[in-house]
C-alpha cells in the first residue's frame, strides 16, 4: 500500500470538452469548463496550480503542483450512474431512458397500482420545487403523489410528510424501483422527495431525500475494499448512487459547502481506505443552464481547495475528477458527453506533470485497487506506478 487514505472528489458534471463519441449523443461542441471560462472570466488560481485549466487542451504546465490529464468516457450513457460506476472500474453498458415529454401511461399506471394513490404532475422539472408549489395543496387534499422527472434518467416522487410519512414514501419508491427492475424501462433512479410547509411556503426536506438506483453489480471495487476491512466513506449522494453497497460510513450533505465541510472534518479522523465526495450543486447549475452560478461554484471550490490540501498527510492521495459533462451554455437541459478532468495530488510527489490521456475513467478505480492491493477492477488500468 502506497497511500493510507485516498480522497476522491467528484465535481459532478464538470466536463472539459466533447468526447470522441459526442456526436452520437448530439453533443458535438460541448465543453462545460471551457465555455464557462470563455463566458464568465473565471478566476481559479488554486485550481490553475494543480492543472485543471490545462485539461481543456492538455497543454503543458511546467509549474503544476499535481499530475493532471483527461479521461475518456467508455460507458454507454451520460447519466451519473454511468460515470460513477465507471470511476470505480465497473463496466456500465446501460443507456438509461430519459423522459423529456413526461412518462408514458403504462409507467404511471404501474405507479398507481403499486401505491394505490393517484398521480399528479408528470412533467419535466429541474428545480424540484416549482412543481411542488404548483401541486402541493392538491397533493395534501387528495393524498396523491406528485410525480415528475428531471433531465436525468429518474422518477421523482414528492409528497407532504403530514399526508404520506417519509418512511412510507421511501417504501413506495423502493417498491417502484423493484418493479421497474422487472420491466423494460431502463431508469437509473427513483427519488423520494418529501416536503413540508404550507401553501406558498413549501420546502423540500433534503435530509430525507432517498435515491433508489438500478441494480448494477455487487462485486465492485467498493465491495472488495470492504471485504478487505478498509474504510469506505461516502459523502453526499454517493451512498445512494452506489445503491448502499460497499459504503461503510454514510455522511449526509446536500450542498457543495456542506459537503466540503464534512470532508474537512473527516480528514481530521484516522482511518485507512477511501473517502468519496460528490459535489452535486455543479450539476444543478448545468441543468438550470446558469453559467454564472456554475462559475461562482467553481470559484468557491477554488477557495476551499487550499483547506483540503492543507489537511492532507504525507501518505494521503487526492484525486479530483467528474462523472459527465453538463454544459450550461448548451441547448437543452441534459448532461453532455465530454471528457473528464483527472487531477492527482500528494504532498509526497516530487515531479508532478501532465500524464497521457486515460482511455477510460475506470483507470481511477484500477489505481485505487492497485494502491490497496485488492483484486483488479473489471475494467481499467492502474497508473499508480506513474506517480512519484
Amino acid at each position: 500500500m502506497k497511500f493510507k487514505r485516498i480522497f476522491l472528489i467528484i465535481l459532478d458534471s464538470l466536463g472539459v470538452g466533447e468526447a470522441d463519441d459526442a456526436s452520437s449523443f448530439n453533443d458535438s461542441g460541448a465543453n462545460t469548463l471551457g465555455h464557462i471560462k470563455e463566458n464568465c472570466h473565471l478566476y481559479v488560481p488554486n485550481l490553475e496550480k494543480i492543472g485543471l485549466l490545462n485539461t481543456l487542451n492538455l497543454s503543458d504546465n511546467q509549474e503544476t503542483e499535481a499530475y493532471y490529464t483527461i479521461a475518456k468516457p467508455k460507458n454507454k450513457g451520460k447519466d451519473s450512474l454511468n460515470g460513477h460506476y465507471e470511476i470505480i472500474g465497473t463496466k456500465s453498458d446501460i443507456a438509461y431512458d430519459t423522459f423529456n415529454s413526461g412518462f408514458p401511461f403504462d409507467l404511471l399506471n404501474m405507479i398507481e397500482n403499486i401505491t394505490g394513490r393517484h398521480v399528479l404532475g408528470n412533467i419535466v422539472c429541474n428545480d424540484n420545487i416549482s412543481i411542488i408549489n404548483e401541486l402541493g395543496e392538491r397533493q395534501q387534499n387528495y393524498g396523491s403523489l406528485i410525480v415528475y422527472t428531471s433531465s436525468d434518467s429518474d422518477i421523482q416522487i414528492a409528497a407532504h410528510e403530514d399526508v404520506i410519512p417519509i418512511e412510507k414514501l421511501h417504501e413506495y419508491c423502493k417498491k417502484i424501483r423493484d418493479e421497474l427492475s422487472k420491466s423494460d424501462f431502463k431508469i437509473a433512479r427513483v427519488i423520494a422527495r418529501p416536503f413540508n410547509g404550507t401553501k406558498n411556503n413549501y420546502k423540500l426536506i433534503n435530509s430525507a431525500r432517498c435515491d433508489f438506483t438500478i441494480k448494477i453489480k455487487t462485486n465492485t471495487l467498493l465491495s472488495k475494499l470492504e471485504q478487505n476491512k478498509y474504510d469506505i466513506i461516502g459523502i453526499g449522494k454517493v451512498n445512494d448512487l452506489y445503491d448502499r453497497v460497499g459504503i461503510t460510513k454514510k455522511v449526509k450533505a446536500t450542498t457543495n459547502t456542506e459537503n466540503t465541510n464534512k470532508l474537512l472534518s473527516i480528514m481530521d479522523k484516522d482511518f485507512t481506505g477511501l473517502c468519496i465526495s460528490n459535489l452535486s450543486d455543479f450539476d444543478l447549475m448545468g441543468h438550470f443552464r446558469d453559467k454564472d452560478k456554475y462559475a461562482q461554484l467553481i470559484e468557491e471550490f477554488d477557495v476551499e481547495l487550499p483547506m483540503i490540501i492543507n489537511k492532507l498527510e504525507l501518505n494521503d492521495l487526492l484525486i479530483i475528477t467528474a462523472d459527465h459533462g453538463n454544459d450550461s451554455t448548451f441547448s437543452g437541459f441534459e448532461h453532455t458527453r465530454e471528457n473528464l478532468p483527472v487531477i492527482v495530488y500528494s504532498r509526497a510527489f516530487k515531479n508532478p506533470r501532465k500524464l497521457d490521456s486515460l482511455d477510460t475513467l475506470a483507470d481511477i478505480g484500477a489505481t485505487i485497487a492497485d494502491n490497496f492491493e485488492v483484486a483488479t477492477t473489471e475494467i481499467g488500468n492502474s497508473f499508480l506506478d506513474k506517480l512519484s
